[in-house]
């Protein structure tokens, strides 16, 4: 299993984006500069697939930011958000983005997962045992302390403002 990064690696990027917005804006009140996080989750290596997942809420701009992603280069992926009797709200990519990483695992040399939810542990350690490297980049106050300990390497978000927007854009 490689260990390390090196230029020759096939790499998936996967991207939850409701994680990673919801993180951005409690920690920092801001948005998240997703082509700088593409940009390093890359880091001159063989791009096979990057893939962001969206919920779908009906909101303004929303059509615009999925635009944006698609232009930074990702493929986007979108569910609507569910409305229960009562008025409760779920929204959530975890399987698909499970679903994808096993699909794609045997095409790729290392998963590049951008969401700090806990629930991804099991998914990066099968990968490991695909013989993928994994790698997670998010918001370390946010990131779930077992996903930490599982991937090959982290990132933690938080060390840097280039992985954020200004507040005015």
């Amino acid at each position: 299993m490689t260990k390390s990064r090196n230029k020759n690696q096939r790499i998936g990027v996967f991207v939850d984006v409701q994680n990673m917005y919801y993180s951005a804006k409690h920690l920092h009140n801001s948005k998240v500069n997703f082509r700088t996080i593409l940009k390093e989750a890359i880091s001159g290596r063989r791009l096979i697939r990057a893939i962001a997942y969206v919920i779908k809420a009906d909101i303004k701009d929303e059509n615009t930011f999925y635009d944006a992603l698609e232009e930074i280069g990702f493929e986007v992926r979108s569910k609507d958000l569910q409305v229960f009797y009562g008025g409760s709200k779920k929204g959530d990519w975890d399987i698909g983005i499970a679903m994808d990483v096993m699909r794609l695992a045997p095409k790729l040399d290392t998963i590049v997962l951008v969401s700090g939810d806990g629930d991804f542990s099991d998914l990066l350690e099968h990968a490991k045992s695909l013989g993928c490297r994994t790698e997670v980049l998010a918001f370390g106050k946010t990131t779930s302390h077992k996903l930490k300990e599982v991937t090959d390497f982290f990132l933690d978000l938080d060390k840097s403002k280039k992985y954020l927007l200004d507040k005015g854009k």
